[in-house]
Order: C-alpha cells, then sequence, then structure tokens
C-alpha cells in the first residue's frame, strides 16, 4: 500500500485543510486559507479555525484529533478492515492515521471526505441480510476470509460498535441494518425496533427506523440527506472523551450542548434522552452515542440512536448522572438543576418518559 505524506480534507467537494504526520506519528492539520474567511471550526474545542498547525496529543486517539477519528471504523468495522487487508496481503498493524483515512475516502461518518481517496463507495444494490446474518456469525466467531469479506468491507464502510451492521442504499435513502451477536437473543433486532418506537412515544427525536425482513433492525442515517452530507461529530469527537470507559457525566454533557448550541430547547431534548436512558437501563451511554450536526451555520443535538436497555461498563451506566453509574430520581433532578434548567420542567419530563416506559406503550 502507497505511503502518504499528506491528505486534504474536504467538504462538500471544497478543500477546507490539510494534515499531515509529525516525526512521533502525531496528526498535524492546518485550514485552507480561503476557508478561514468563509467557513467555521468544524471542532470548536481542539481545532478553532485559526490560521495555525495544530498538532493533536497522543491520546485518547491515538494521535489523531477525534473529529477525523469519528470516521475511522471500530468495534465491527476494525474486524472486518483488518481481516479483508490481511486476505490482501497487508498487514494493518503497520497502517499510517493517514492511510487509513485514505481508506475512508468519501464514505465515512458526517460530511467530511478525504483525499486520496481509496474507498470503495456505499453499493446501492439490495443485499441478502439473511445470508449476511449469517456469515456475520462466522466473522465474529472464527477467523473467516471467505467470499462474502470483500462484500462486508465494501458495506461495513467506517462503522463502529460491537454488532455486525452494513451500510444500504434501499428506495433512494441511505440505511445502517444491524445483525445480531454471537451472544445476543434471535429477536435482538426486534427489541431494537421497539424501543426505537418507545423512544419515539417519549418525545425524543429518532431517524427513521425499520425492521427488515421481519427481524433486522434498520435505521436511516441522519447524517446524509437529499440535500447532501451533514458534518456530524460525536461528544467523543468533540470533547477528546474516551468513548471505551467512563469518561463523561450528564452535567458534562448537557453543558456541552448548551455552549455548542446555545439553545435550550436542544439542551432539553438531550435531558429527556438522559431520563429515558435511565428508566429503560439503556447503560451502554459512551460518549460517542452523543453527536452534534452543524446544519445552516448552527450546531444542532443529532437524532438519538443506539437506545436499548444494554449494561454498560460494568453495569452501570458509562456515562454518569450526577456522580452515579446507577442512579436515582434524586440524582436526575440533581443534574438539572447543576445545568439550570427549570425544575418544573425536568421534573415534568421525569414524569411523562417513566409514564410511557413503565407501560411501555409503543
Amino acid at each position: 500500500m502507497n505511503k502518504i505524506k499528506q491528505v486534504g480534507v474536504f467538504l462538500h467537494n471544497e478543500k477546507i485543510g490539510r494534515m499531515a504526520l509529525t516525526p512521533d506519528e502525531l496528526c498535524a492539520f492546518e485550514y485552507e486559507p480561503q476557508f478561514l474567511s468563509s467557513g467555521f471550526s468544524i471542532s470548536p474545542f481542539f481545532l478553532p479555525l485559526k490560521n495555525e498547525v495544530f498538532i493533536a496529543k497522543r491520546h485518547p486517539f491515538r494521535g489523531g484529533f477525534g473529529v477525523f477519528d469519528d470516521n475511522l471504523p471500530d468495534g465491527w468495522g476494525n474486524v472486518v478492515l483488518d481481516r479483508y487487508l490481511r486476505s490482501k496481503g497487508i498487514d494493518p498493524y503497520r497502517l499510517s492515521l493517514l492511510q487509513r483515512l485514505a481508506l475512508v475516502g468519501s464514505t465515512g461518518r458526517g460530511a467530511l471526505e478525504f483525499r486520496p481517496d481509496w474507498s470503495e463507495g456505499v453499493p446501492g444494490e439490495i443485499v441478502d441480510f439473511d445470508l449476511l446474518a449469517q456469515e456475520a456469525e462466522k466473522v465474529l466467531s472464527t477467523e473467516y476470509s471467505g467470499d462474502l469479506l470483500e462484500t462486508f468491507y465494501r458495506f461495513s464502510g467506517s462503522s463502529g460498535g460491537a454488532r455486525p451492521k452494513v451500510f444500504v442504499r434501499i428506495e433512494d435513502k441511505e440505511w445502517l441494518v444491524k445483525f445480531k451477536t454471537t451472544h445476543d437473543p434471535d429477536d435482538m433486532g426486534k427489541t431494537e425496533y421497539k424501543y426505537s418506537l418507545l423512544a419515539k412515544r417519549c418525545g425524543i427525536k429518532m431517524p427513521e427506523t425499520r425492521l427488515f425482513e421481519g427481524r433486522y433492525f434498520a435505521t436511516e442515517r441522519f447524517d446524509r440527506t437529499e440535500q447532501g452530507k451533514i458534518h456530524t461529530v460525536s461528544a467523543a469527537g468533540l470533547l477528546h472523551a474516551d468513548y471505551r470507559e467512563p469518561s463523561l457525566d450528564y452535567e458534562g454533557l448537557l453543558k456541552l450542548c448548551h455552549i455548542l448550541t446555545k439553545n435550550m430547547a436542544e439542551v432539553y431534548a438531550l435531558f429527556r434522552q438522559m431520563v429515558f436512558n435511565v428508566f429503560i437501563k439503556n447503560r451502554d451511554d459512551h460518549a460517542k452515542n452523543f453527536s452534534f450536526q452543524h446544519i445552516n451555520g448552527e450546531w444542532k443535538l443529532s437524532p438519538a440512536y443506539d437506545l436499548l436497555p444494554s449494561r454498560g461498563f460494568n453495569g452501570f451506566h458509562t456515562t454518569t448522572i450526577n456522580g452515579s453509574g446507577d442512579p436515582s430520581k434524586g440524582d436526575i433532578l440533581k443534574v438539572a438543576e447543576k445545568t439550570n434548567l427549570n425544575a418544573k420542567k425536568a421534573e415534568a419530563i421525569l414524569g411523562e418518559v417513566e409514564d410511557i416506559v413503565g407501560s411501555k406503550r409503543v
């Protein structure tokens, strides 16, 4: 695989910056001059819109910046990528950050694209989900390198998370379709679909969700629209928070939302999502499971995703609530108080979500 000395960063076909690696393998990034006068900070806390060369720290993103790390695969995506590269005689551990971003190219999360672009693109054809589900379990449980490995590579893109998934285009929409892991129950897809409907019933903004072929949970990609791609960054990427371990409290997350969006309606929406996570026992609420989008010159909270009961970090919430991984209602309301939310409104949201989740009215 060719060496790369520099990668161009593009947004809506405009070159906005470039990056290289220091001798210590740290990412160095600078904005293009024209973007400095007409653009916006793609990562306000770590890459402000300044005429400056920014150097990343070693941790938590192995020498990279969070906004770019969001585009790299992790979990399932890494398993597929590494195995595919080995099948081609390439040692994945010898790849530089620049080479990995080139492999993402134009297929990454959000709107950022990287050139040179070595990506395969998101296929448009409808796939055999049953066959992919069967083969995905083999990938997870064996050293599978069969005929469908390239298909998984092309369809999985820069996906993250532990569960197998593919990106497909159906009915002129782009969907993320999930399969179960070897340890999941057979009705895992139906369960996540039901909780997506329950979340909507609780007033949480969700992308469109479907159950393909009666068993495969799918969610429409909210970083893709008919008008184009939307710049999307996770809380982990914005704050350089390590999503693999507890690194946030909802108090800080809500304050981030307020600072970034300058809109209390967005803060209340995130508070509602926190309450929902507590009552359904979704404890895998790590820093990459919350995102923000830059739309029409403003930052907004993204639609919610990955909402279903889960064990989290050692059985506790990965993002703590008032410092607790096993919070009480008092902890929830204390977070509201610390973030200057109206007490009556916070109590009303708590009561509403508790009633709906308790009755399971989907």
